[in-house]
């Protein structure tokens, strides 16, 4: 058994400044849903324009997240972040400054882009800096900083509406990219990282202000894993003692954004207005109830994480969204003999859900099953998958009630759910309290 060590403060300052990255992306992903109302008499879009606005910044992400872990193999996890912070304050100067629709969609794009490396580089650089014992809760510290963003953004829409000041919502921005961009100067690059650039006196300086033991020890493990592969190319994604990972961590990639989470978290206006909130305030006032529910059941998950353990907490919350939705799917299908309440109901247990089990662990998983030498490249592939399917549900959700109704939809939704029981249960591992070369030994036995 690995000695487990005691960590400093540091270690959570470092991860913290990371997450702030985390923030940005949900408040850059949720801020166009009130900005959208103002900009598009500004700027006289036309609906096909509204809709690239909107699906550009996926695009972004999608190609941000399948580079992304490229640059933070090869270049460093530390200047990646770097490099996302640049990326999101041109994004967010295009989109304040914006005079017409090219300049809007190119900051959207640039924006997209950095949220896409965020995804990948946060996560990654907080795994690699947590003590074993409480990667879960520090890794999940980006989940709870996403979830925050999109609260921040539904509040700052909500003040700036009232004077239609769609510019200030974009620019609001500025502000937690400031002091992230501040404290990047004042954290390391990750020791694993260092460890295979050979630079071992590095990685031992910045072990010894993470934490209160002499750092040789963790080298020794590093070192010894001499199986592990150290080449970042894609074909060592499909080594026998890798594949399986990677199996996996696409498998989760692909279900936490297949289950419906953007869809509702991108309608959800549209959908507590179906279920009879008429008005448009009506409609936003709960959906801002639905962002706190989603953040404080994140805050809730932090401290579940690291003591009840990966693989519980997925199968509990996949059966309450399963549950959920199907009362959801029940509701629309009798819409006019039900209280509205049963809808919103409905729909804050699901969020509550998957607050506690696929939006965090989803993340968590990923940064911690893959081996050193690869992980960056295997986390942009999984992050690729999650982006592809968020874009796939968020271009087909209307489609889908237009074409069978809503009932069926989140019926839909439902069956995905309990699909996505059975494949955790069946396929991921518990990796709570391992360490990565624990969590390696796991999948060569297998």
């Amino acid at each position: 058994m690995v000695q487990k060590f005691r960590f400093t403060n540091f270690a959570l300052f470092v991860s913290v400044v990371a997450a702030l990255g985390g923030f940005l992306f949900g408040y850059n992903t949720s801020v166009i849903s009130g900005a959208l109302l103002f900009l598009v008499n500004d700027l006289k879009l036309s609906t096909f324009q509204q809709e690239l606005v909107v699906s550009t910044l996926l695009i972004g992400a999608l190609l941000g997240s399948l580079c992304g872990g490229f640059l933070a193999d090869f270049f460093g996890r530390k200047k990646t972040l770097f490099t996302t912070a640049v990326l999101f304050f041109i994004g967010t100067f295009f989109l304040t400054e914006a005079a017409d629709f090219e300049e809007l969609l190119l900051g959207r794009f640039i924006s997209g882009f950095a949220i896409g490396l965020a995804s990948v580089a946060v996560p990654l650089y907080i795994a690699e800096m947590a003590p074993c014992d409480r990667r879960g809760v520090y890794v999940s510290l980006n989940q709870l900083m996403i979830t925050l963003g999109v609260l921040v953004a539904y509040i700052v829409c909500y003040l700036y509406a009232v004077r239609q000041e769609w510019r200030e919502m974009f620019g609001f921005g500025f502000v937690p990219l400031s002091i992230q961009f501040i404290g990047l100067f004042f954290i390391p690059e990750t020791p694993a990282w260092l460890m295979t650039h050979h630079r071992k006196e590095a990685a031992e300086k910045v072990l010894h202000k993470l934490r209160i033991a002499h750092p040789a020890q963790h080298l020794v493990e590093v070192e010894a894993k001499e199986d592990t592969p150290k080449s970042s190319s894609w074909s060592a994604l499909f080594k026998p003692t890798v594949k399986k990972a990677f199996f996996v961590g696409i498998g989760v990639s692909v279900f936490q954004q297949i289950t419906g989470i953007n869809a509702v978290v991108y309608y959800a206006p549209k959908i507590f207005q179906l279920a009879g909130y008429h008005t448009a305030e009506m409609a936003t006032f709960v959906t801002m109830l639905l962002g706190c529910v989603n953040a404080g059941m994140t805050v809730i998950a932090l401290w579940l994480i690291d003591r009840l353990g990966r693989r519980p907490l997925l199968m509990i919350g996949l059966i309450g969204m399963s549950l959920s939705l199907g009362v959801l799917g029940l509701f629309f299908y009798h819409p006019g003999s039900q209280d509205s309440l049963m809808a919103a109901g409905a729909l804050m247990i699901y969020i509550a859900f998957f607050a506690i089990s696929l939006g965090p662990i989803a993340w968590l998983i990923i940064s911690e099953i893959y081996p050193l030498g690869i992980r960056g490249r295997a986390m942009g592939a999984a992050t690729f998958a999650n982006w592809a399917s968020n874009y796939v549900i968020s271009l087909t959700f209307l489609s889908l009630i237009q074409l069978v109704g809503a009932s069926f939809t989140f019926w839909l939704y439902m069956i995905i759910s309990l699909i996505g029981l059975w494949f955790v249960y069946k396929m991921v591992p518990e990796t709570k309290g391992k360490t990565f070369e624990e969590i390696q030994a796991f999948w060569e036995k297998k």
